[in-house]
């Protein structure tokens, strides 16, 4: 009968540990596909993000090279094949290409992806599509939308195939260097009192994999070595841990002989350094805690997990794991800093949060070393030296004065206004009638006005608050304000797109769209989605065109208006007017919790395209549901003896 199976073979040239090793010994995809050929297997078939790499060695005949994008369709094809067939992924591990540009040992494109924020719907396609950790969340006005950690961006694109116009890649130029803190003389500060090493010292650090955690142990490790003291470092390293837990055990003495085992033991850490919250209070990182013993120095940024990627709603709870922290040692023992965001404002990169941390461990006592010997050893690592030196003095100048330091790290331009949040909701709905009138008309925003005026007055009628006014003044605004071809027109020329982008980069840079057009473009006959393309900066100009063409939005001439998804956007508004004006005839003080939960329903609707319709599935699932639930009798209360009262 013989065996069909398919085996996937993955070249991503390095070995998946922490630190990226070589391969031990000669192997190449020319190797692989010989041995497997030799085996008697019936068919290979190599896909690439690189196919062209193989044309000056091409394989043996009948082994066909395909891109990447056709992986899915090559995973069907072998499906179907009888016997024993292969398919060999060939792409270098984006972490290790990270790291060999950062060598110049890797060709690095001058090309980078941007989100235009305000086009973003917070839908999360983009980290789907990628897996990648670079793909943040940005809190604004407007809800959770998207931005590229440009520092952590390993270059690899799949986000932009994201179904969303939000993306943009910018091609030339480079990115642009902070300004604020410019050529700083740092401050001649008083130096801390060092712990003693007579018995070993124990630092614990944390952090997130790709960062430098174990590199922050290794400098650690190598100026205790130069002050000819007795060190062990323990690096907690396995299968690569790119934004994964990392710890590292640090234990520091006066000699050799006097530390007797590496791991530090339950509740005997004198220092933590925490580079990354959450992982810090993972229950590894708390045992090693104890109250009147331990000192915490803990970065406060919100890191996401890896998890994030595929739950776009993921919330990342710093209050709480603060108080954890606070629990474990004493408040009087721990100092927190918003480390990421000072780390990346003044030396223009997220990579240095490390060092920073460590700068700010040492200007609190933490560390039983000296400055002079953990510069010596940033000399000899011989990686970014001028950047950790600066670093590791931001970190103690943060440590000793952190409003000096947070005026240079403020930057020179105010955030975008849509990063700016409302504090009332008075300013929530002018904010919201002002883009309005922007995006369509004085009318139009009149239309919204008026029957967020009448939510507000049926609330007071029946209870104190504004909880269901804000609903419905900032979703009902969303199913208003949505994103059609003349509106992501006008959101790439308006003007504030631009001025973004060149906070971000300088020189000669040209901005590249990727876009699905409707009528232009046929979905992919496997997965039935339709794939975006790339139009150049001649994009622009149509834009600017299309823009002043929103007057045509919903008149007999707008050919946009036409499609599916547009249709399917004027019914949702219509159904939730209906809806809202449904609930302001039946809520009391006892159902209005309902009432706001299902004035906010539209907030899960995100997206475009297909995207989008599944969303709406959900949502309208729900929908039915809370109404049920809100239109269902009111049950009267009763006595114990079940007699009405």
């Amino acid at each position: 009968g013989g065996l069909n199976i398919t085996y996937k073979i993955l070249y991503n040239d390095a070995v998946a540990m922490t630190g990226g090793q070589p391969i031990d010994g000669p192997l190449s995809p020319r190797m692989v596909v010989d041995q497997v050929l030799a085996e008697g297997v019936k068919r290979v078939v190599v896909v690439s993000d690189d196919p062209e790499q193989f044309a000056a060695a091409p394989f043996p005949p009948g082994v066909a090279v395909r891109p990447r994008d056709e992986l899915e369709a090559v995973q069907r094809e072998l499906r179907e094949e009888s016997g024993v067939t292969v398919l060999l992924y060939v792409q270098t591990c984006a972490a290790e290409k990270r790291r060999r540009r950062k060598r110049g040992a890797y060709p690095d494109l001058p090309k980078r992806a941007f989100i235009n924020e305000l086009v973003c719907e917070g839908c999360g396609d983009c980290g789907v599509k990628s897996n990648c950790v670079s793909v943040l969340p940005l809190e604004t006005e407007f809800g959770r939308k998207r931005l590229i950690d440009q520092s952590s961006c390993n270059k690899d694109y799949s986000c932009v195939k994201g179904f969303c116009p939000s993306f943009v890649t910018v091609e030339g130029g480079k990115l642009r260097k902070p300004s604020g803190a410019g050529a700083v003389a740092f401050p001649a500060l008083p130096e801390p009192a060092h712990p003693s090493t007579q018995r070993p010292f124990n630092i614990m650090i944390t952090g997130i994999g790709g960062t430098g955690v174990v590199t922050i142990g290794a400098l650690l490790g190598m100026a205790a070595h130069l002050q000819g003291k007795g060190v062990s470092v323990l690096d907690m390293t396995g299968l690569a841990q790119k934004n994964g837990a990392v710890l590292c055990h640090v234990r520091i003495a006066d000699r050799p002989e006097d530390i007797h085992a590496t791991r530090i033991a339950a509740g005997d850490a004198d220092a933590v350094i925490a580079c990354d919250v959450l992982v810090a209070v993972s229950d590894e990182a708390l045992a090693k805690m104890q109250l009147g013993i331990t000192r915490a120095a803990v970065n406060a940024s919100a890191v996401m997990p890896a998890s994030f990627t595929g739950l776009a709603d993921l919330q990342f709870p710093v209050d709480a794991m603060e108080r954890e922290i606070i629990d474990a040692v004493g408040r009087e023992n721990v100092a927190f800093v918003d480390a990421t965001r000072l780390a990346t404002s003044l030396l223009g990169d997220s990579i240095a949060t490390n060092p920073f941390m460590l700068g700010y461990a040492y200007q609190k006592g933490m560390v039983p070393l000296s400055e002079e010997a953990l510069m010596r050893a940033i000399e000899l690592n011989g990686a970014a030296i001028d950047m950790n030196k600066k670093s590791f003095h931001w970190g103690r100048w943060a440590a000793a004065e952190i409003a000096k330091v947070e005026s240079f790290a403020r930057p020179r331009e105010a955030p975008a206004d849509s990063q700016r949040l409302s504090t009332s909701l008075e300013e929530v709905i002018s904010r919201r009638v002002a883009y309005l009138t922007d995006y369509q008309n004085a009318a139009y925003a009149r239309r919204y006005s008026a029957l967020v005026e009448r939510v507000r007055g049926a609330e007071r009628a029946v209870a104190r608050g504004t909880a269901l006014s804000d609903a419905v003044a900032r979703h009902y605004f969303k199913l208003l304000a949505i994103k059609d071809e003349y509106e992501v027109a006008r959101l790439f020329t308006d003007g504030e797109f631009e001025r973004r982008v060149a906070a971000v980069f300088e020189g000669d840079y040209q901005l590249h769209f990727h876009l699905a057009p409707p009528f232009w473009v046929k979905p992919d006959p496997l997965t039935g989605e339709i794939k975006k393309r790339e139009y150049g900066p001649w994009m622009k100009s149509a834009f600017k065109l299309l823009a002043r063409m929103k007057g045509l939005r919903g008149t007999a001439l707008d050919l946009f208006g036409r499609s599916a998804e547009r249709k399917l956007e004027r019914r949702l508004l219509a159904e939730y007017e209906a809806t809202i004006e449904h609930l302001l005839q039946r809520v009391t003080a006892d159902n209005l919790p309902l009432a706001v939960e299902i004035a906010a329903l539209p907030e899960q609707i995100r997206g475009y395209g297909h995207v989008k319709d599944f969303h709406v599935r959900a949502a309208k699932q729900r929908e039915q549901e809370l109404l049920a639930r809100f239109d269902a009798p009111a049950v009267k209360a009763t006595t114990l003896a079940g007699s009405e009262e």
